[in-house]
């Protein structure tokens, strides 16, 4: 059932859950912009197509909070604060190991191996590199992990995950850029969105804290007041 945190007659905030893909890839499997298109359409009793704009996405390994645009106006709107850096994404993730720096910012060039899915980092003089910046925040420390609070400043291909195993921190149950544990859900989650109501002069701000499982149920994350 689509879980759905707030909605209007131009945007629409929901919930994605772990391992379902934002758009409609090559494996055909059912994917959020459809199921969120489904919900409008059955509720509304809308004949036909149903509009929706997908102005950002998370990785398929990756749950939390996501809008969508009801209109090509508030789509057109969200997105351009997305290319003005208005609109800001929070996320929480556990990696492994503990920082010696509990607070902090990184920036890295990224390239992107479009054979392998991968990105990595790279010298800034690479062609097609392109330059990721985040800022970090330890939250907790529990069996040599650490629970972080991450606000990304761009959004580039897989970055959290890239530049934390660069660190020698990757993400809990990352297969692709770590080597741990197997069969583990990995450990980033987007917590929070903000942004400009695309009609409305109002700043919109949406929460939902992780499921409490694998990594998050170390640290309680349901109960932690962030």
């Amino acid at each position: 059932m689509l879980d759905v945190i707030y909605e209007d007659n131009h945007i629409i905030v929901v919930v994605k859950p772990y391992n379902i893909p934002s758009q409609s890839d090559k494996t055909s499997d059912n994917d959020m912009l459809t199921i969120v298109k489904s919900y409008i359409k059955e509720k509304y009793n809308k004949p036909g197509n149903v509009y929706l704009g997908l102005v950002h996405r998370l990785d398929r390994p990756v749950g939390g909070v996501m809008v969508f645009a009801k209109t090509s106006k508030a789509a057109s709107r969200l997105s351009e604060s997305i290319r003005n850096k208005t609109f800001n994404k929070t996320y929480l993730a556990v990696v492994n190991g503990i920082f010696e720096n509990k607070k902090g910012s990184i920036e890295n060039y990224l390239w992107k191996d479009e054979a392998l899915n991968m990105s990595k980092v790279v010298n800034k003089d690479k062609h097609a590199a392109k330059l990721a910046k985040l800022s970090y925040e330890v939250i907790s420390e529990k069996n040599n992990l650490s629970l972080i609070k991450i606000d990304l400043e761009t959004g580039r291909h897989h970055q959290i995950r890239v530049q934390f195993a660069n660190l020698n921190h990757s993400l809990y149950g990352d297969q692709k850029y770590g080597n741990g544990p197997k069969n583990k859900q990995i450990a980033l989650w987007a917590y929070k969105i903000s942004f400009k109501h695309p009609i409305k002069d109002e700043i919109m701000e949406f929460k939902k804290i992780p499921p409490s499982k694998d990594a998050f149920e170390i640290f309680s994350v349901d109960k932690l007041s962030i």
